[in-house]
């Protein structure tokens, strides 16, 4: 049973001046297009159909906010690294960004990385413009495609290339690697 029955999408935004009231606490999710950002939520709330998902890359197109619970909210963030989406709606995830960046309610950020990619340039310029201001933990996700030997691998190698930004632990919304280590990090987050 989920303990987030109560979720529900609480808005779509387009604009900075849509976003919530920057009160409570919100935790963001981010990574590169078809990383798992949407799956992740959706087990992480057990809640299915939550956060729509995708086999095609760059369907999140907005930062969509799922509240939890009253002023207690997921932020899904447009998938970087596919240019898919038209240029001119690209251009207007930088100032939704940064709008969200600037939020006092902005708790802590879940980078999502494919484990069969390992960090990517994109990654790597996420984590250098959130370093040290905000808490960051990244999901290694999709961990139910490696063998047990190259999960250890690519654990210890994410983990030595991270050297101390972030926290890190392999992830599978399909098999449930990690799923409740994650959860029990956002709960702490959010409280």
């Amino acid at each position: 049973m989920s303990r987030f029955q109560q979720a529900r999408l609480l808005v779509s935004a387009a604009a900075p001046a849509q976003l919530p009231p920057d009160i409570g606490a919100e935790v963001a999710f981010a990574g590169r297009s078809n990383a798992g950002k949407s799956s992740a939520i959706n087990a992480l709330t057990q809640r299915r159909g939550l956060a729509r998902t995708s086999k095609t890359p760059g369907r999140t197109r907005l930062l969509n906010f799922f509240e939890l619970a009253p002023q207690r909210r997921l932020v899904d963030l447009p998938g970087y690294g596919y240019a898919g989406g038209p240029e001119a709606e690209r251009r207007t995830w930088r100032p939704l960004i940064d709008a969200l960046h600037g939020r006092t309610s902005l708790k802590g950020l879940f980078l999502i990385v494919d484990a069969r990619r390992g960090l990517t340039e994109g990654d790597e310029r996420l984590l250098e413009w959130l370093s040290g201001e905000r808490r960051l933990h990244v999901l290694l996700s999709k961990a139910d495609k490696l063998t047990r030997a190259e999960a250890v691998r690519t654990l210890r190698a994410a983990a030595d290339e991270l050297a101390g930004r972030a926290t890190v632990q392999l992830f599978s919304a399909t098999d449930g690697t990690g799923v409740e280590e994650a959860r029990e990090r956002l709960l702490a987050w959010l409280k």
